[in-house]
Parts: structure tokens; C-alpha cells; sequence
């Protein structure tokens, strides 16, 4: 909070009198709210969280223990400091109170500038704490946006040698996250898919030019070589050495994404729901995307065309169910190649 900010706490307490001593010790400094129960006090949370709590202990119905646990096992109020004013002094009052989270014990009958001094320092503790976590956040967010745009980067660079454009790859990651929309995939795992989508082909940094380029079909040898791509891009995820999810999810696509349902693929032989359904996914998307792209040795095909090829080959090289499921996003997906459409 800022100088100008006055910070907001919440007084809960079952005696009136103990209320308006609150009151009057914390009114000139502090814009305060009062609950006389446990019930009152999270009604209160309810409208407007506080930046401290003081909380007695003994009252009736719900005490202010079971009151603090409430509190902390509320992501939205868990971080706002308890204080609890008490003319308990057992120790094991006390730990027990810690124990749930409180951040200190007042000794009633309280002294006016205890009660300041106690609340000064919870509170500029608390705001410490909160910038320590954003300072933590802008972190790890600047963190993971390197990564991903490491990731994004070398994607792209393998598409380069393939592709002169590079939207391949913004095209089949587009389409691979619709596909696991249409699935029921939550939010976090489409967005996941998305990015870790454009690194399925980047082995091909390590396939030669003369292969990649080839204007007609590859020989026995030269398809051997090709298919030593899906290997290789799992060895250049894996020396990024980096244990997140989304890398996981890129060395699972890079590895599997040329597997069959049928198990006629590489580099394992998967067949069926062995075959991880991220891969399954990408393998439709790239496809897809492939056969309605213009190549150096052939022209796109259409819609019509590309649908009947995927169904038809729907049990044998794609899940059939995650064709069937493509299919039926042909408006989205003609809206995908309309916006990301070659120069």
C-alpha cells in the first residue's frame, strides 16, 4: 500500500467494549471494519479483504481458532495477517495459534501502544512479503517467456529449412490447439499445446538440405535418413535440461508425432492410444496443413480433398475419433488458414 493508502483491518470480537477500544486506540491511523463473531467476521471478508486481521479468541460459536484456520485455508485471504487478542497465556494456547498461522498474540487487557506498535510492523512485514512474491512472479514470468521464445525460436529455425516462410508452424500449432479444445482440454493444456506444437520438427535442423529440398520422392536411404528427425529432436529438447512442462510436452510431440495408429510408424512402432494424444493431435494438424500448403513439388490441395485423405486413412495412420473431431471444426479451420495465410 502507498503513503497515501490508509491500510484497512478488521477487529473481531464478541465484547463491544473491546470493540470500541479498537476503536479508539487505531481510528487515526487506520480504516477499520468490526465483526462481533466468526460468522460476521467472514461476511465482512466477503465484501472487502483487509490488510490485517485482530482476532479474540474466546467467543461463542465459532472461536477465533477455528476463525484463523478459515482464513488460511482461503487462497483469497490467506495471506492477510492474523493477530489474536486474548487473555489466554498458556503457551500451548499461543503455539496452537501459530500453528494455524497466526502472525502474533496481543495480552488483553491491551495497551495502546502495543496494539500500534504490534500492527505497524505486521503490516509493513505483509508488504514486504507481497513485493518479495511479485518480484518472484515478474521472475519466473520473465523466466518462462525466454524459454518459450527459445522454444518458439528453434521451431521456427527448423521450419526455415523446409519452409521459406515459417507459418507451417503458427498454422498446425493453431489447428492442434482447436483439436484439443473440441476434446474438452482445459485451458492451460491447449495454451500448452499451442506452444510446445511448433518444435515437432525441429530434428530437421540435423537433416541435410539435399533431402529436405528434394523436389521428388525420397529413396529407401534418403527416407531413412529423414525419419532420424523425430530422434533428434528429442535429443536437442533434451539438452536444454529443463524439467517444465511445456519441454516435456515438446520432446513427447518431437518423438511421437510420426507415429501410426496402426503402429507402421517410427521411430517406435506405437500403435493406438500408446501413442501420446498430443502426437495425435499434431499428426493431424500437420498433415492437415502440409497436404493444403503449396510445396516445391506439389500444389495444395483442397479442403475436399485433404478431409476425404484423412479419413481415409483414419484407423490406420490418425485416431479416427480425433478425425472425425477435426472435421467437424471446418469453419475455425478455414478462419486459421485464412488469417495465417503464405505471403
Amino acid at each position: 500500500m502507498t503513503e497515501t493508502t490508509r491500510a484497512k483491518i478488521l477487529v473481531v470480537d464478541d465484547e463491544p467494549a473491546n470493540l470500541n477500544l479498537m476503536r479508539q486506540i487505531l481510528k487515526n491511523d487506520y480504516d477499520l471494519a468490526f465483526a462481533k463473531s466468526g460468522a460476521d467476521a467472514f461476511a465482512n471478508l466477503q465484501k472487502q479483504v483487509p490488510d490485517l486481521v485482530l482476532l479474540d479468541v474466546m467467543m461463542p460459536g465459532m472461536d477465533g481458532y477455528e476463525v484463523c484456520e478459515k482464513i488460511k485455508a482461503d487462497p483469497r485471504v490467506s495471506e492477510v495477517p492474523v493477530i489474536f487478542c486474548t487473555a489466554m497465556t498458556e503457551e500451548g494456547d499461543e503455539v496452537r495459534g501459530f500453528k494455524l498461522g497466526a502472525a502474533d498474540y496481543l495480552t488483553k487487557p491491551v495497551r495502546p501502544a502495543v496494539v500500534l506498535a504490534r500492527v505497524r510492523t505486521h503490516l509493513a512485514l505483509a508488504d514486504q512479503h507481497r513485493a518479495t512474491r511479485e518480484e518472484v512472479r515478474r521472475a519466473h514470468k520473465d523466466l518462462s517467456e525466454s524459454r518459450l521464445n527459445a522454444l518458439l525460436m528453434l521451431g521456427k529455425a527448423a521450419e526455415f529449412k523446409d519452409n521459406d516462410t515459417g507459418l507451417h508452424v503458427v498454422r498446425m500449432s493453431q489447428y492442434s490447439r482447436l483439436l484439443a479444445e473440441a476434446c474438452g482440454w482445459n485451458e492451460e493444456a491447449c495454451e500448452l499445446l499451442l506452444n510446445a506444437a511448433p518444435m515437432h520438427d525441429v530434428g530437421k535442423i540435423s537433416t541435410p538440405d539435399h533431402i529436405l529440398k528434394k523436389p521428388g520422392r525420397l529413396d529407401e536411404a534418403e527416407m531413412a535418413i529423414m525419419r532420424q528427425h523425430a530422434e533428434s529432436g528429442a535429443r536437442i529438447i533434451d539438452e536444454a535440461k529443463c524439467d517444465t512442462p511445456l519441454f516435456k510436452m515438446a520432446r513427447e510431440i518431437a518423438i511421437s508425432h510420426h507415429e501410426k495408429w496402426d503402429g507402421s510408424g517410427y521411430p517406435h512402432g506405437l500403435a493406438g492410444e500408446a501413442i501420446p494424444m498430443t502426437a495425435r493431435i499434431v499428426a493431424i494438424a500437420d498433415v492437415f496443413d502440409a497436404l493444403t500448403s503449396q510445396r516445391p513439388y506439389k500444389a495444395p490441395w483442397s479442403l475436399d480433398q485433404t478431409f476425404a485423405f484423412l479419413r481415409e486413412n483414419a484407423g490406420s495412420h490418425f485416431d479416427p475419433q480425433l478425425v472425425e473431431a477435426f472435421a467437424g471444426l471446418r469453419p475455425a479451420i478455414t478462419a486459421i488458414q485464412q488469417r495465417w495465410s503464405e505471403p
